[in-house]
């Protein structure tokens, strides 16, 4: 089977919190006539990623077509996991033009884009492209590192010490792996902030990519679909950390849900959500019931960073609240953000 008659398929990847599934949302409403299929692979337990993306379903990309994989790496469990679940796609009545897989916001893509040499796929789809998202304002900030500033003091005591932390592994193998990469949340970073992301990417790059600006998820979908890269066959130009083994440790993060009653105050959660910023946790993100309300509050934190809105009806389903929380494994402490949360 030529490139041309391959399924392309889109990797979607970026720091927990960079906008992928508004994204991934934006590209379900406007797919340029082309018939879609998601993948979501969430850090976690609790769907909350792909709820919000299977309430954009519709007859470009209908229910069947989005797939979750949580409670797992897809890179980590390709026989079991990743190969039935591309094939299940594939074998869809309406076979989809495009796949779009959404990485969970701690994978690594080099090992995924490995998982595509396999034989039961390589002949039937190819990476059209990586795309990672960087949240450009955090970038500028230098959050993608949880303590910059001791990395720096550490660096400049000893060079010979390795300031290399977890989460900027995960942040600079993704930016290398890119095809593209979108500087979210371009609109609070502003053009200084946006000035300042793009030259510290930029510097971590050991080739030229296109860095685009987004805001809101919205980028022209022509731009990053279509980009047929075959990434799959490129993997010497994309470097890691992780080159010539696949010990990326998901113990470096872990992730608790949390279920909590019916709420009353929204405000009062937002409270206890800020009180989680100061432990350190890295995402938080879920839905809420709240009293009254037919719709559920979705919750999405990223460090000192919340937004709460409702987004739908809960409809037939029974009324229920779960939070995510996810950290560095080191700074979950899983009674102190339950007693936190308890208190809404």
């Amino acid at each position: 089977m030529s490139d041309l008659t391959k399924i392309p398929v889109t990797i979607i990847t970026g720091f927990l919190g960079a906008g992928k599934t508004t994204l991934i949302t934006h590209l379900l409403r406007n797919p340029q006539g082309k018939r879609l299929a998601v993948l979501v692979n969430e850090f976690g337990t609790a769907g909350v990623d792909g709820d919000i993306i299977k309430s954009c379903s519709d007859e470009n990309c209908p229910a069947e077509n989005i797939v979750e994989l949580a409670n797992g790496c897809i890179c980590c469990t390709v026989a079991d996991d990743f190969i039935p679940t591309i094939e299940s796609l594939m074998a869809l009545p309406q076979t989809p033009d495009h796949i779009l897989i959404e990485t969970s916001g701690l994978a690594l893509p080099k090992p995924l884009l490995k998982a595509f040499d396999w034989p039961a796929i390589r002949s039937k789809i190819t990476v059209d492209g990586v795309i990672a998202l960087a949240d450009a304002e955090a970038v500028a900030a230098g959050r993608f590192a949880p303590n910059v500033e001791a990395v720096d003091a550490q660096r400049l005591a000893d060079d010979s010490l390795d300031h290399e932390t977890p989460l900027s592994e995960v942040f600079e193998d993704q930016i290398s792996c890119a095809d593209i990469i979108l500087l979210s949340k371009a609109d609070l970073a502003g053009e200084e902030g946006l000035a300042k992301a793009r030259g510290m990417i930029e510097a971590e790059l050991s080739r030229t990519v296109p860095l685009l600006p987004m805001t809101e998820g919205v980028v022209d979908p022509r731009v990053i679909l279509g980009l047929n890269a075959a990434a799959e066959d490129d993997l010497d130009q994309r470097p890691s950390h992780h080159d010539g083994h696949h010990d990326h440790e998901h113990d470096d993060f872990n992730s608790i849900a949390v279920s909590l009653p019916e709420i009353e105050d929204p405000a009062a959660l937002e409270a206890a959500i800020g009180k989680l910023a100061e432990l350190n946790i890295l995402r938080v993100k879920g839905h809420i019931a709240v009293k009254g309300k037919p719709m559920r509050l979705l919750v999405q934190a990223v460090g000192s960073r919340l937004r709460m809105q409702f987004d739908q009806p809960w409809g037939a389903e029974k009324r229920h609240s779960t939070l995510i929380v996810i950290a560095e494994h080191h700074d979950i402490d899983e009674a102190r953000i339950r007693d936190i949360l308890g208190a809404v």
